[in-house]
């Protein structure tokens, strides 16, 4: 399986759309979230992506510099439609060594729903904030100094 890497304007149409499905499939109809997923915030972002042999995207991320401390990278939108298969590990890898290649952060930070804290520990993550809730979900701020 390739990791694959493309800022917005390099998508082709079927890897956006396949994109936006998996986005609406995790956490529009799976976690039942109601919020606007199209945040503007996908135009300037990294899209960090796996497909299937039919070309259907099975795990994804997304990376952008934050506005106010544009040495951190955030990632986001991060999900797997193949639950324990390790197709999120391999994306999560991956994707933080493309991130360090195209952006070299000093710290690459993301809001993980709490469920999820150790699939980031695993990789070096750090808790840094209290719990939240984000859409309904508790969540908490984690951070990756590189």
């Amino acid at each position: 399986m390739e990791i694959k890497a493309k800022f917005f304007d390099e998508l082709t149409t079927k890897e956006l759309y396949e994109i936006i499905k998996a986005r609406m499939e995790i956490f529009v109809v799976e976690q039942n979230c109601n919020y606007q997923d199209l945040d503007d915030v996908d135009f300037s972002a990294l899209h960090i992506f796996i497909e299937d042999e039919n070309k259907r995207v099975i795990a994804y991320l997304r990376a952008f510099r934050l506005d106010d401390a544009p040495e951190t990278v955030r990632i986001g939108r991060v999900l797997t439609l193949e639950h324990g298969r390790g197709t999120g590990g391999k994306l999560l890898k991956g994707a933080l060594e493309i991130i360090k290649e195209k952006f070299a952060p000093k710290k690459i930070y993301v809001e993980s729903q709490t469920h999820a804290i150790g699939f980031y520990e695993r990789e070096g993550f750090r808790i840094c904030s209290e719990e939240f809730l984000d859409v309904g979900i508790p969540h908490k701020g984690m951070e990756l100094f590189v």
